[in-house]
């Protein structure tokens, strides 16, 4: 690879697994969590690989039990506390949307697990994305006290369409592997042991075939996302207006107690109000 991955993104790890191949792997504590530096990293580390003249396809996956838990309460307390610090993450939060979007080379995600927050928004933007039989998918705004914003907006009604698409990102429902395929929010589903290695076959079909014809198929298909860049920016503003809102608060305590989130404690606006400011949440940034 030309780019020095490891330096530049120190986040992950990165290998070849063949000639033209660039592995980056989720390898953190707490089931491959996203902290600060990690965040910001899932959002930049897409612009390396635009620009690597060695990489034509790009795998994105998950090291030990998991793809990804999402963002870590550092990176959820550093957001609630400061307001600098949530106007940055909310910049990185967008970055990662569109740096997924515009790079030219295809992104192949390989999620078992757990896969949520950040891990979750590269996975499910990726060009293919390859799922274990029973990986759980979850985007928990909701239950965290913000608006369902980073990805959500901009694509699970465009692959679930709109009824699933409220139904799991309103209720927190945990979706699996297999009815994530069969509701048309990831490409394949395969066994859980299967799916890295999946992956890699998926990558070489994509070496065999045309990689400027897949460049310019992957951005001309991702207009469909571009025409949602208004909704994306409403659901992001909304999710970070909740992260200096009472329900958020509450829905951390609630995560670090492991025991159900009570919003009525947070005092919420109510009405008309309540609909605008949302109580909603996510598992992380």
């Amino acid at each position: 690879m030309t780019a020095d991955y490891a330096t530049l993104h120190p986040s992950f790890t990165y290998d070849e697994p063949k000639p033209g191949v660039l592995r980056i792997t989720f390898d953190a504590p707490g089931l491959n969590s996203v902290g600060p530096e990690a965040h910001r990293d899932i959002a930049d580390v897409w612009q390396t690989v635009d620009r690597d003249p060695d990489v034509q396809v790009a795998i994105l996956q998950g090291a030990g039990k998991g793809f990804s838990s999402g963002g870590s309460f550092d990176l959820i307390d550093g957001m609630i506390d400061d307001y600098a610090r949530r106007t940055e993450v909310m910049r990185e939060a967008r970055d990662l949307v569109w740096n997924v979007i515009n790079c030219s080379k295809p992104i192949v995600s390989a999620m078992h697990g757990p896969a949520v927050g950040a891990g979750l928004v590269a996975g499910l933007l990726a060009d293919i994305s390859i799922v274990g039989r029973n990986a759980k998918i979850i985007d928990g705004h909701t239950r965290l006290g913000v608006a369902a914003g980073d990805h959500a907006a901009i694509c699970w009604p465009l692959l679930a369409g709109m009824a699933k698409s409220k139904y799991y990102l309103l209720t927190c429902e945990t979706l699996t592997g297999e009815e994530a395929e069969r509701i048309g929010l990831v490409s394949l589903v395969v066994d859980d042991d299967q799916v890295h290695d999946k992956a890699l076959e998926v990558a070489d079909q994509l070496l065999a075939v045309s990689p400027s014809a897949v460049r310019w198929t992957k951005h001309t298909l991702n207009h469909w996302y571009r025409q949602a860049g208004p909704a994306f920016d409403a659901s992001l503003a909304l999710e970070f207006y909740g992260f200096g809102g009472p329900d958020v608060r509450e829905g951390v305590a609630s995560h670090r107690e492991k025991r159900p989130p009570d919003f009525r404690r947070g005092q919420a606006p109510s009405g008309n109000d309540a609909a605008v400011t949302s109580t909603d949440a996510p598992e992380g940034a």
